[in-house]
């Protein structure tokens, strides 16, 4: 008889079905503000899996099939990354650039908008969606943006629009009540001091579609992240915003226009700092478990640790299945576009003790979920 581990694994289907032994995992409370409480829910409840930019392993990022595809696949919540078109709409892309993730190239009407901006102090070239209505937006048709690693993906080439963000919350309450449990919405606010300087804040626009959505509020299944301390700052304390706040860190770097490095907010006394107004932290993945000279995972850091200490909750980014993304020791093959382990990859990270990861394939992380709590249970 296969043991309980080789029946959870064949429940996960490259086609993106989830079997009901996958789907089963308990769904999640929500986020978690209330700090007094935040280490005994942290003990009780199982960590988040977050379908990266929707299930964008198996469907163009950002399109409504990506996020309904995530939100079946078991994902307890789902992550449109947010940007303004020109008459101030909250959309969905990765980033204002879309030539990369859209046919925008290919529509000769829009060919005198490519332009170079100066995009967070980085000269960037391309078509953006500040130049753009949200009708225009709208005649365009999204792309997969890594062709080469995800073929199946230009399978739906043509076939989804670009989302406005009240479509994005549309659909999770439509699917909250389909599938008979609550899902979450996880939006980051993409280059806010950009968007603010010509013009374009995205912090008023995100309050007010949360509000008009019932979703600001301590209980509302909504995270807010930014990699801009400030900007999470200014939607505590100008716009009120009362769902928890996530702080993006980078392996590297500053924060744009930010004197402070992300290496010294995460410090203890930085974390401390942080906790006065954010709940938790989005960490690059290998800012927890850092990986050797040779490509291998090596041991983990203290930032889960340091983080808790600091009553912040850990997200990390961003778990993915194909060899070129996983740590040298846990590839299959050579093929860089072939799955690798990423079960077990992730379920490593889970046991490091993360309340939550990213990922662009939620069924995998639903079921290294599963079996890194199975086998908590039988030891």
């Amino acid at each position: 008889m296969a043991d309980r581990r080789d029946v959870l694994r064949m429940g996960v289907l490259a086609a993106g079905i989830v079997t009901p032994a996958v789907a089963a995992t308990p769904a999640l409370a929500g986020p978690r503000l209330e700090r007094d409480g935040r280490d005994r829910d942290r003990r009780r409840a199982r960590p988040l899996v977050i379908g990266h930019r929707g299930a964008s392993g198996y469907r163009p990022e950002h399109t409504l099939a990506s996020y309904e595809l995530a939100a079946r696949m078991g994902a307890d919540f789902i992550e449109p990354d947010l940007v303004s078109t020109k008459d101030g709409v909250l959309v969905a892309r990765h980033e204002p650039e879309i030539g990369g993730t859209t046919d925008v190239a290919a529509r000769p009407e829009f060919a005198a908008r490519r332009r170079t901006v100066l995009l967070d102090g980085v000269p960037v070239t391309g078509w953006f969606t500040h130049d753009f209505t949200l009708a225009e937006l709208k005649t365009l048709r999204a792309v997969e943006r890594l062709p080469q690693v995800r073929q199946r993906n230009t399978l739906y080439d043509g076939l989804f629009t670009i989302p406005t963000f009240q479509e994005v919350l549309d659909l999770r309450a439509r699917l909250s009540k389909e599938l008979g449990r609550r899902i979450g919405v996880y939006p980051e606010t993409k280059h806010p001091t950009y968007f603010r300087d010509l013009g374009l804040d995205l912090e008023t626009p995100l309050a007010r579609v949360l509000r008009r959505n019932d979703l600001d509020h301590s209980g509302a299944p909504v995270f807010v992240q930014s990699f801009e301390a400030g900007n999470l700052r200014a939607l505590r304390a100008e716009h009120r915003l009362r769902v928890p706040l996530i702080f993006l860190t980078a392996a590297a770097g500053n924060p744009f226009n930010d004197p402070r490095s992300y290496a010294d907010y995460l410090t203890p006394a930085g974390l401390r700092e942080l906790s006065a107004f954010v709940a938790g932290i989005g960490p690059e993945k290998n800012q927890i478990i850092p990986r050797r000279p040779d490509g291998t995972l090596g041991s983990p850091t203290s930032l889960v640790g340091d983080a808790h200490d600091a009553g912040l909750a850990l997200h990390p980014y961003t778990f993915r299945a194909e060899n070129q993304f996983l740590p040298v020791d846990f590839r299959v093959t050579n093929d860089p576009n072939a799955y690798g382990r990423a079960i077990d990859e992730q379920i490593t990270f889970l046991r490091a003790g993360i309340d939550g990861l990213f990922t662009d394939q939620p069924d995998i992380g639903v079921l290294a979920r599963s079996l890194a709590f199975a086998a908590a249970e039988d030891a």
